[in-house]
């Protein structure tokens, strides 16, 4: 869990995977480079460290690659972060 916090913590890496989540389907990295203002280095970097926290999954087509979300990982966090403030708890009226 602690590797899901840590790459989410990241603003850039936090709008990719908004970016991946947003589709019902595989995004094509050049798709998400198009739209993030950051070489193609960096984006690599951000986008190895959500595969290590095993936020999304990286389907290879040679030299091209899909990116997609694993929606039961991403769940799993959200359970998890459920039970420091179940919803029977109205702390933000």
């Amino acid at each position: 869990m602690h590797l899901i916090a840590k790459a989410l913590a990241d603003p850039r890496r936090y709008e990719i995977l908004k970016q991946i989540g947003g589709k019902n389907c595989a995004v094509a990295c050049t798709a998400v480079h198009d739209s993030q203002p950051v070489s193609a280095a960096t984006l690599s970097h951000h986008v190895k460290q959500l595969e290590a926290a095993g936020l999304i999954t990286i389907v290879r087509h040679g030299k091209f690659a899909d990116l997609m979300l694993r929606g039961d990982v991403f769940q799993a966090y959200l359970d998890h972060l459920s039970k420091i403030c179940p919803a029977t708890l109205n702390l933000f009226p």
